[in-house]
């Protein structure tokens, strides 16, 4: 069969023989979905879409041939919001049908940059005037973990961060915390202030008698040393505590 022959078959078996109409009608219906779903996004702002509406524009770029509105929703149901779907660690993401590799790497990489953006904000500034940024930043890297993690933000004389560090990771319910450990750390820094953080995977941020006790301890150890702790803020979903706020420190 010759190619004329072939383009003529193709052309009988068209409706009055116009081929874009063809295509036009047989083109994917979510197609003109994302087409809208963009011009809604860059007209009226993010603050017009809902949550999974957001999370479908973040989907369109790894998922090009699907409707990816289904999917949305169902991370979404499974997580409760962006933030943890964001936030939700690759074996649980993995469990999802439909998320592949390259999808998963996406969504880390916002996560990731949203990380970035956050600690942007404290770097080099002194975080007493800056109090409602490191909570922001602590809740973006924290809140959503399913297990517990011990940081510390080193501080200078000025109270500017030296350095933001990840201590300790435990379980869902107990991270172990070695005061010699943070007293050597923050002399190695020259730090003379420190700031302690620590998530509570449960959604509650309520300090326990062992978070108290723990606090008090690394006080005691570091006082010594001329090391002032500002305080030990416990980050959740549902919001965070301070231990020096609740007058527990």
């Amino acid at each position: 069969m010759t190619i004329e022959k072939r383009t003529a078959k193709n052309k009988s078996a068209e409706p009055g023989g116009h081929f874009s109409e063809v295509v036009e009608k047989q083109k994917p219906h979510y197609h003109g979905h994302r087409d809208r779903l963009r011009a809604k996004f860059r007209s009226k702002g993010a603050e017009s879409l809902a949550e999974y509406e957001i999370l479908e524009l973040l989907l369109f770029r790894s998922i090009p041939r699907r409707d990816t509105k289904p999917l949305a929703k169902q991370l979404l149901a499974e997580f409760g919001s962006l933030a943890e779907v964001l936030a939700a660690p690759t074996q649980r993401l993995s469990s999802i049908k439909g998320l592949g590799e390259a999808v998963i790497t996406d969504l880390q990489l916002i996560h990731a940059a949203a990380n970035t953006m956050n600690a942007e904000k404290i770097r080099d500034r002194t975080l007493l005037g800056s109090w409602s940024a490191v909570l922001d930043y602590c809740r973006t890297t924290m809140a959503f973990s399913d297990v517990e993690k011990f940081r510390i933000l080193f501080l200078d004389k000025r109270n500017c961060l030296i350095a933001d560090e990840v201590q300790q990771t435990g379980t869902v319910d107990h991270t172990p915390v070695y005061p010699r450990e943070i007293a050597k750390r923050a002399l190695e820094l020259a730090a003379t202030s420190i700031l302690l953080v620590h998530n509570h995977p449960s959604g509650d941020p309520s300090p326990s008698k062992a978070d108290t006790d723990m606090t008090r301890v690394i006080i005691d150890t570091l006082a010594p040393l001329n090391i002032n702790v500002l305080d030990h803020i416990i980050i959740a979903r549902d919001g965070h505590a301070s231990l020096k706020g609740m007058q527990l420190i």
